[in-house]
């Protein structure tokens, strides 16, 4: 029995009321309309005040698959996705036996009263919903019918569980652009199936919803439209793409966004370029060249993309080109699951490309560091003058979470070392790849700088200081040790991790999007086990000297990620291998996000072991 079922188990047998602290699941079919219903839901939710998360778990096809809605309703601000839901909405006969043995016992499950079926369970609560006569009573046009037909589960699920029609018919408003008529069909349905289940159906669950004041002054976003935001902060002006689920979203968000607030105020031209290049290879390709000219450049892609831009990935970094890519990961290897999340392209990124490649990688983990990390980013590879891998996925990228606002960013453009003409005036040569400052970054100039020092070959291949094509091993060698001393100053501007060192002797790390399940894991273990861990999540690569300090204060490191391979403990094995022993791999990767749950039990094993 899950920690969920056990707490659920417990409050049932008590006949306690279990109000603001549960999971509810809509299954339907991928292009149904559901979306609109479900957003609908999980937007009231967040208007009365509760704190709430939304998972779209949908198949790799257009219609026609079963696809499945999680809300996560959490008076304690729990954002993780929960194991079993405890509230069931049936809409899709071809799952709903597995629907309906997955939900907790005492739960709830809404079905259409026309399906003549046994659901084989006893200690489950079932309400029936007139779909079709509610459609035939307000009139629904046929050919609408097979996408409003949705809304009667919002008003069913609204007088079940206690959301107020005004919180419904404000998201309805919001998500249909204030369109009287449209607004006015879809409440129409609402309000008939809510008024039927007030009238006709008494409550005989426990399960209800209050108002709060947990989210005053909070959002909804997804990770991709926070990121394409920072994005534009940070002065993107060139943007080159090839379409690839799950991170074609946040080049349509940059281009809306862009549209809006990038446009010269006495000619309305655009100020920036959005190229739709033929391949992912053609797209960094545009984006390494246009970092080279001196523009804010950058692209989005997922893992099979990133294979194609493995190359360039690697001349990029040996000739010293600025870029930023981001790769919202999804479930590979090839194809693989296109429309579900993991973290298991880090180590890939890491090291993409041949030779002694190695990348600095973001890693944000909530919606604020996509947007941070969206403009942080573009600072990180014009002062390091190397790509700059931005390492989101699905979880985040697609779903919806609470935030706080963001803030607009408290620094200037940082360009680096960019020499103008005005400086080379002032110097006496100019020697494209030598290390004047011993931190591994030469200096720079911008193709059409008018000075005739500025000039230079940009290589990738074998070099020397003076951008020379050279094949002396010396030569070689020193560069490739400037490059690494390059990477070794990396480690001290990259976002430093986020730490909670409370003098415990073991510890929990991780990166990005499993954050929320160790959040939750940890005050479980804490409450119900009497078991303490400190915590770090790392937000960057490579390693900054913080994750070392951390790693040697504690005996014992649970390195928790949604991979089968442990990819971010074997970067710390490689890194820290003095301290590898010390390194416990809690890894999972099932194309959904990691829970508490799971967290909770892997740590415990390892514990017994």
């Amino acid at each position: 029995m899950s920690l969920l079922e056990t707490k659920t188990a417990e409050q049932q047998a008590q006949g306690h009321p279990i109000v603001n602290d549960f999971s509810i699941v809509a299954a339907t079919v991928n292009g149904s309309g559901s979306q609109t219903a479900n957003g609908v839901i999980l937007r009231a939710l967040f208007k009365m005040g509760i704190p709430v998360s939304g998972k779209n778990l949908f198949p790799s096809n257009i219609k026609g698959l079963p696809t499945w809605y999680w809300i996560r309703v959490s008076k304690d601000g729990y954002l993780g996705r929960q194991e079993h839901p405890a509230v069931l909405v049936a809409m899709n006969m071809a799952t709903v036996a597995e629907d309906v043995a997955g939900v907790v016992p005492g739960g709830v499950v809404f079905y259409p009263d026309d399906w003549r079926i046994e659901f084989g369970r006893d200690d489950l609560v079932f309400y029936p919903m007139p779909v079709k006569s509610l459609l035939k009573d307000v009139d629904v046009a046929p050919r609408l019918r097979d996408y409003i037909e949705n809304m009667v589960y919002v008003g069913a699920v609204a007088a079940v569980l206690g959301i107020p029609l005004e919180y419904i018919r404000e998201a309805v408003s919001f998500f249909l652009g204030g369109k009287e008529k449209a607004i006015k069909l879809n409440m129409d349905v609402v309000e008939a199936a809510y008024r039927h289940f007030r009238e006709h159906l008494p409550k005989r669950d426990l399960y209800s919803v209050e108002p709060m004041d947990k989210t005053d002054g909070l959002i909804l976003i997804d990770g991709n439209t926070a990121g394409a935001l920072g994005a534009v902060f940070g002065g993107v002006s060139v943007v080159a793409w090839y379409p690839i689920t799950p991170s074609t979203s946040l080049i349509d968000a940059l281009r809306d966004y862009l549209a809006l607030l990038r446009r010269d105020p006495e000619t309305g031209k655009a100020t920036y370029a959005i190229v739709q290049a033929e391949d992912e290879l053609s797209a960094v390709g545009i984006v390494l060249g246009a970092g080279w000219a001196g523009a804010r450049s950058m692209t989005a892609t997922s893992g099979p993309g990133i294979s194609l831009m493995a190359e360039y990935a690697g001349l990029g970094y040996s000739a010293e080109l600025p870029g930023v890519i981001w790769d919202v990961q999804r479930v590979g290897p090839s194809t693989g699951l296109p429309t579900r999340t993991s973290q298991a392209d880090l180590m890939f990124v890491y090291f993409l490309s041949h030779g002694d490649t190695r990348h600095v990688v973001l890693l944000p983990g909530n919606m604020e560091e996509c947007f941070e990390f969206g403009w942080r980013a573009f600072d990180l590879t014009e002062y390091l003058q190397t790509p700059v891998f931005v390492l989101s996925d699905l979880d985040l990228g697609m779903n919806i979470w609470m935030s706080r606002k963001f803030d607009y960013p408290d620094e200037p453009i940082n360009r680096g070392k960019v020499l103008t003409k005005e400086d080379l005036d002032r110097i006496q040569s100019f020697a494209r790849y030598k290390d004047v400052d011993q931190d591994g970054i030469g200096y720079r100039t911008l193709p059409g700088t008018d000075h005739p020092m500025a000039a230079y070959f940009t290589r990738g291949t074998g070099h020397d200081e003076y951008a020379n094509y050279s094949e002396r091993p010396e030569d070689y060698f020193e560069n490739a040790r400037r490059l690494l001393r390059k990477h070794n100053t990396a480690r001290k501007i990259v976002p430093k991790p986020v730490i909670e060192h409370d003098g415990c002797r073991e510890a929990i790390v991780c990166y990005g999007s499993v954050e929320p399940a160790i959040v939750e894991a940890r005050d479980i273990l804490r409450d119900r086990y009497g078991r303490e861990y400190d915590y770090m999540r790392i937000r960057a690569l490579p390693l900054s000297p913080e994750v070392f300090d951390f790693v040697a204060a504690h005996d014992r490191i649970y390195v928790v990620e949604n991979n089968m391979e442990g990819q971010l403990r074997q970067i710390m094995m490689i890194e820290m291998p003095e301290h590898a022993a010390r390194m416990v791999s809690v890894a999972h990767l099932d194309g959904l996000p990691l829970t508490a749950n799971f967290v909770v039990e892997g740590v415990l094993e390892q514990e017994g072991k």
